[in-house]
């Protein structure tokens, strides 16, 4: 503090600011005095002869950044497990039932979101849970609707399907050669005709000759759909979208 005298005889004190200087007593620290001769002005001398920093550096717990990680990857799981449940989720293809379609060792993403609200129709390709008698080690079955429900399905001997008393084009079929005439479709010998109860679904593959499908384990409840596929990804050189077919001159189903 300095005083001086004032124009009225009244001393006028200055507070001057502290210098930061080291302390003798503690190596590397600053402690505070005032400066000499009333100096208005700031000194700082700190350690290694650099300047002084105020506040203080705070580190995060190893236990912080730990909860963090883990946070973050339950979060992860949970999203993963939400969208493979309930939205799609990718399939290897391990029968030659689908073959041209779908050969071998390809992957496809299936959709099970919009089945929910929008009800499989004839052409899809869908994902299912096969009969008990038929599941080899829980492996899915992919192939493709033929008829709905409500629908009288028929296989005659032209090697045609027929779909409530009309046959159907179906250029999907597999040929011997790509680009040659499809294969022909035949029947089990001791049924050749099926009306599809509602709720349920009548599925094929595309390699009739090939296919172990609802031609000898019947209809499949819908509830055992697993969802629909709609995207080729895997090898990326087939990758693509499956397109459902229409079939404009079919009738409608009779419920």
């Amino acid at each position: 503090m300095h005083r001086e005298p004032g124009p009225s005889g009244r001393a006028r004190v200055y507070r001057a600011p502290l210098q930061w200087v080291k302390s003798a007593s503690e190596p590397g620290s600053c402690i505070g005095r005032a400066p000499e001769n009333g100096v208005r002005e700031r000194v700082t001398a700190c350690r290694d002869g650099g300047p002084y920093t105020a506040g203080l550096v705070s580190q995060r717990p190893a236990l912080g950044c730990l909860f963090e990680i883990v946070e973050t990857l339950v979060l992860t799981l949970i999203i993963f497990l939400v969208i493979q449940n309930f939205v799609a989720q990718p399939y290897k293809v391990q029968q030659q039932s689908m073959e041209r379609t779908l050969e071998p060792e390809q992957y496809v993403l299936v959709d099970k979101l919009t089945p929910r609200f929008d009800t499989y129709k004839r052409g899809d390709i869908v994902v299912f849970t096969p009969p008990a008698d038929w599941g080899e080690d829980g492996t899915p079955f992919i192939k493709r609707v033929i008829g709905e429900g409500g629908d009288d399905v028929e296989i005659r001997d032209d090697g045609l399907v027929y779909i409530n008393g009309e046959p159907i084009d179906e250029p999907y079929l597999y040929s011997d050669e790509p680009g040659g005439p499809p294969q022909l479709t035949t029947a089990p010998l001791d049924r050749a005709s099926w009306t599809i109860p509602i709720g349920e679904l009548f599925l094929m593959g595309d390699h009739r000759s090939n296919s172990a499908d609802s031609r000898t384990f019947g209809p499949v409840e819908v509830d055992h759909v697993i969802g629909r596929a709609w995207l080729r990804y895997w090898p990326l050189s087939t990758f693509g979208i499956l397109a459902t077919p229409e079939y404009p001159d079919l009738s409608a189903a009779t419920p």
